[in-house]
């Protein structure tokens, strides 16, 4: 308990004054020592009071929170105490460092109920800066004395669980075209060529079929021509695997969005990890609409998560709570236990989108070395962000020798990346550098591409 204003103007009031008049006049020191006694006793009396002030008091999170990392949000919590009194109350909430709070502390009251306990809800405005899931286990809560002269404060448990998804709204904002209704794909209906690879059913042989589509099997086992009938693949399996080791904790910048009101949302820094959970996100979303069934998988020295292929919202709202608390460990990859994994769960042919960063020569090595145990039946597509100072030499202009030596440890780590996409297409994988501003349209068009050729 802390002493309130109240109290400290009774003791201003009292004791200073009659302290000042006993010394003037020893007659009056009996009198003085009473009346201070009298104040004591009032004071100590009203403490013993407001001491078991808080005995039916609780307080609960009813729908805990969803909140959107670097977006204003709301914390909502349920006050209520089950003797039905009117109370006026301050409480806090004990936040994490990544959940700012402009206002710390909530005051509101409780309306007395003769008939059955009283509630009310405390609410704080917050905006938190990193993506994840945060428990709250401690609400402080201050309510004055009977009389007013001490403010009792009590540590009330209670469990709040603080889920902070990815903001998408701007990366939606890149994408938009891509989710528009027109012709299926995006602003413009593109063809789709080929024949699917969908087998449908087998039918009798009719002239004009092409000698590529008769199953001789079946034919020698009938004794006539049959030849084989596909359909168009809709719904295909689409499997994206991110990957959470130290290659994807690197920090990158994040720059500024413009919006649709005229302002632009501020730029910052974050790590690779990030954007890959993001992008990861926003293709889901375009999957989802197109009619594809999508599947999640993170690794580091092995398989962490993993989601089977499926689709709808609720599977959305799934792959966004699996990569909900993904963050970056300090390990190196294992891509031998990863592809062993994919090997043995994976059974239908599906689209691999691998994210990583391949910048290493020995980690690249590995890579290359067991990705071939998937390549042959799965088709394979690795990105990775393309960081700026890996180019070639004389694609900028050096200012200084310093320059000069950092543009050639970039020439050299650009070549080595440009034979590691040489290595990987020669085996049917395609290894793509994406632009950190448009990771996620380059990752959308690259699956777009795949759906028009029908490559699975």
């Amino acid at each position: 308990m802390a002493p309130q204003n109240r109290l400290i103007w009774l003791v201003a009031l009292t004791a200073v004054p009659l302290t000042v008049a006993a010394a003037l006049s020893p007659a009056m020191a009996t009198a003085v020592i009473v009346i201070v006694a009298i104040v004591m006793v009032i004071a100590a009396g009203d403490a013993a009071a407001g001491i078991g002030i808080f005995a039916g008091l609780t307080v609960s999170a009813p729908r805990g929170a969803r909140l959107t990392r670097d977006a204003e949000g709301k914390i909502e919590l349920a006050v209520i105490d089950r003797r039905g009194r009117a109370l006026r109350l301050r409480a806090v909430l004990a936040l994490p460092p990544e959940i700012s709070c402009p206002q710390a502390d909530i005051a509101f009251r409780l309306k007395p109920q003769p008939a059955g306990p009283s509630s009310a809800y405390a609410v704080w405005d917050c905006r938190p800066a990193r993506r994840g899931r945060f428990i709250l286990e401690t609400c402080w809560v201050e309510t004055p004395s009977p009389l007013g002269l001490w403010a009792m404060r009590k540590a009330l448990p209670v469990r709040v669980e603080v889920s902070v998804y990815p903001n998408l709204g701007a990366e939606r904002r890149s994408v938009a075209a891509l989710f528009l209704n027109r012709g299926g794909y995006g602003i413009h209906a593109q063809r789709q060529i080929g024949q699917g690879r969908d087998f449908e059913k087998l039918r009798a042989y009719i002239p004009g079929d092409s000698y590529a589509d008769i199953h001789w099997k079946a034919t020698a086992k009938r004794g006539r021509p049959v030849t084989k009938i596909y359909q168009i693949e809709r719904t295909q399996e689409v499997y994206v695997l991110i990957d959470s080791s130290r290659l994807s904790g690197r920090a990158i910048a994040v720059p500024g969005v413009p919006r649709g009101d005229g302002l632009e949302d501020l730029g910052g820094t974050t790590n690779m990890l990030e954007r890959f959970v993001t992008a990861s996100l926003v293709l889901a979303m375009a999957a989802q609409r197109q009619g594809d069934l999508l599947g999640l998988l993170t690794f580091t020295t092995q398989v962490d998560r993993f989601l089977s292929a499926r689709g709808g919202r609720g599977h959305f709202r799934a792959c966004r709570d699996t990569l909900l608390n993904v963050q970056p460990s300090a390990v190196t990859p294992d891509f031998g236990e990863l592809f062993s994994f994919v090997r043995t769960r994976l059974r239908r042919r599906a689209l691999l989108i691998i994210l990583t960063n391949l910048d290493d020569p020995i980690i690249a090595e590995q890579f290359a070395h067991h990705v071939q145990v998937v390549s042959r039946q799965h088709l394979v597509l690795v990105s990775s962000l393309k960081n700026p100072d890996v180019a070639p030499l004389f694609e900028r202009e050096a200012a200084s020798v310093e320059e000069i030596y950092a543009g050639l440890g970039g020439h050299l780590q650009w070549r080595r990346l440009r034979e590691l996409e040489w290595t990987l297409r020669r085996r049917g994988i395609n290894f793509h550098q994406l632009n950190n501003e448009t990771l996620s349209a380059q990752l959308i068009s690259q699956y777009v591409a795949v759906k028009q050729r029908q490559l699975l």
